[in-house]
């Protein structure tokens, strides 16, 4: 049964970028098949990753919605949806990349969400990890496209709003009943601790912080991916010590 990590935070604070990262050090370590999740509809998490376009779910929905006569005949929407989306998913040098897109035509975002759900459920044997880059902010969480995860990460900066947003997440995750079995707060772009009574307001178990590396600030306006990085540099060695208790089976 794969092990899932799944990220949370507000918008800005390199929620993408981490994932990117932790999909990087799963992949060297060969620690076993990885699936990325894009789950966020912006769609970042595959040009982090140096992945070219790929289909996405949405944009499957609504190439059946315009042409519904293309399902055989015989074969439920759902059985053909699915179909469909297991050949979408992009297979990369050492992990998998599933995209959930935004569908165009109104009113079909939530069937998106419940077909990444069931989707999961299908996908979680066949992989060793998976790691899913949620959209910013709640929406992920109040529409439970995430309903369960071995490690939730919640990825803030370390202004105040950043952690009262992290706070916010930790209490609709609980509030929603969302099942995680480990919940963190990881601080992007800050080379200092962060005081014990502000990490003890979010509620969640302060894993660390990764520091401000202009090395990945670089790559991004360069257009390349994370695996472009330096292997000694010092954001992706901060997120393979820490990345040990992120994704370490109790």
């Amino acid at each position: 049964m794969a092990y899932i990590i799944a990220l949370a935070g507000k918008g800005g604070t390199g929620k993408t970028t981490t994932a990117a990262l932790i999909i990087r050090v799963l992949t060297e370590k060969k620690s076993g098949s990885v699936l990325a999740v894009d789950a966020d509809p912006n769609s970042n998490l595959a040009e982090a990753l140096g992945v070219k376009s790929t289909a996405n779910l949405g944009s499957i929905l609504d190439q059946i919605s315009a042409q519904p006569d293309k399902i055989p005949a015989g074969m439920t929407k759902e059985r053909f949806i699915q179909h469909q989306v297991q050949t979408a998913i992009s297979e990369e040098d050492g992990f998998d990349l599933l995209s959930m897109g935004r569908p165009e035509g109104p009113g079909c975002y939530c069937y998106v969400n419940n077909l990444l759900r069931g989707l999961m459920s299908n996908l979680i044997d066949n992989y060793d990890y998976i790691v899913i880059d949620n959209e910013a902010g709640l929406e992920h969480l109040s529409r439970r496209t995430s309903r369960q995860a071995d490690a939730l990460l919640v990825v803030s900066d370390p202004t105040s709003i950043g952690l009262k947003s992290a706070q916010r997440i930790f209490e609709l995750a609980k509030a929603l009943k969302f099942e995680v079995k480990k919940s963190f707060l990881l601080v992007n772009r800050f080379n200092q601790q962060l005081h014990n009574d502000r990490i003890k307001d979010t509620g969640l178990e302060y894993l660390g912080n990764l520091p401000l590396d202009a090395q990945v600030e670089k790559l991004s306006l360069a257009g390349k991916s994370i695996f472009d990085l330096a292997a000694a540099a010092p954001v992706l060695v901060a997120i393979s010590e820490l990345g040990e208790r992120i994704w370490k089976r109790n």
